[in-house]
């Protein structure tokens, strides 16, 4: 139900990054990955109050020992009920604050802003604009009519410029949105759930789960990933099998052999 909640449980590089993932500078590789799993984390946001401990550490300004105080300090004290009480967590200072709390998210806060992007540093301007058309911040974010109504421009600042204005409009209208797409549930063909109960000549659903130079993976549901080789990709010549099929797309496939000994699967997409 929560993908990046398990995503970071596991160390990036069991995912399976590329053919070629061994062979260049496995620290560079580690911190790229890690990069990639904090953007992940911070563009998707982290529910203050229900977060792990794993992934409250890969939130900007925070890390291992600041999760764990976190944690604690919610163990002790029961719920966050607004942002600002961050500050009490030990060892929390100033910069951590300033640092992670836009990507901490608290439902059902007492200010409705506490669910969203916004950085507390830019509530004021938010109040502002509900203050000059005469209405609580909550009916601005409910109310699209009347965010058509601010004259982005009277909130220009040296502090505050336009990039960042349009940033809080695009929150307030959809505050603490998950910018993942709809999940679609995925039925593997009934029946098919070992290797053993794979025929030569049988069309099944799949997805793709790694694609090499010489290949694309698929999953059909057995416990062991198929290959269609490059050579099955289409009816057509295939150079680059990124030209044909991506990592997550669902395929139809026909099995072509099965090695049950060797636990190996050879899939076509021929037609």
């Amino acid at each position: 139900m929560d993908p990046l909640a398990e995503l970071v449980k596991i160390d990036p590089k069991s995912i399976g990054v590329g053919q070629y993932q061994h062979d260049v500078d496995q620290k560079k590789l580690q911190a790229s990955l890690d990069d990639t799993v904090i953007s992940c984390v911070n563009s998707v946001g982290v529910e203050l109050n229900t977060a792990s401990k794993q992934i409250l550490s890969y939130v900007s300004g925070l890390g291992p020992q600041l999760a764990q105080n976190i944690i604690d300090y919610r163990t002790k004290n029961g719920p966050f009920l607004k942002r600002s009480d961050l500050k009490k967590v030990t060892r929390l200072g100033e910069k951590a604050f300033e640092q992670a709390a836009a990507f901490l998210r608290i439902r059902n806060a007492k200010n409705p802003l506490d669910a969203s992007a916004v950085h507390p540093e830019r509530y004021e301007i938010v109040e502002k604009m509900a203050k000059d058309l005469n209405c609580k911040v909550s009916d601005l974010l409910a109310n699209e009519s009347l965010r058509k109504q601010i004259r982005l421009s009277n909130y220009v600042s040296t502090e505050v410029g336009m990039p960042t204005l349009t940033d809080i409009m695009e929150e307030l209208a959809k505050p603490g949105r998950d910018p993942r797409e709809q999940f679609e549930a995925f039925e593997f063909t009934e029946g098919v759930n070992s290797i053993k109960d794979l025929r030569v000549g049988m069309m099944l659903p799949g997805i793709v789960t790694n694609i090499t130079n010489f290949g694309a993976f698929v999953d059909i549901g057995v416990h062991q990933d198929g290959l269609v080789h490059v050579s099955q990709l289409a009816d057509k010549f295939v150079k680059d099998p990124n030209e044909v099929v991506k990592v997550a797309q669902k395929v139809q496939v026909r099995v072509t052999e099965v090695d049950e000994a060797r636990k190996r699967i050879a899939l076509s997409m021929k037609k």
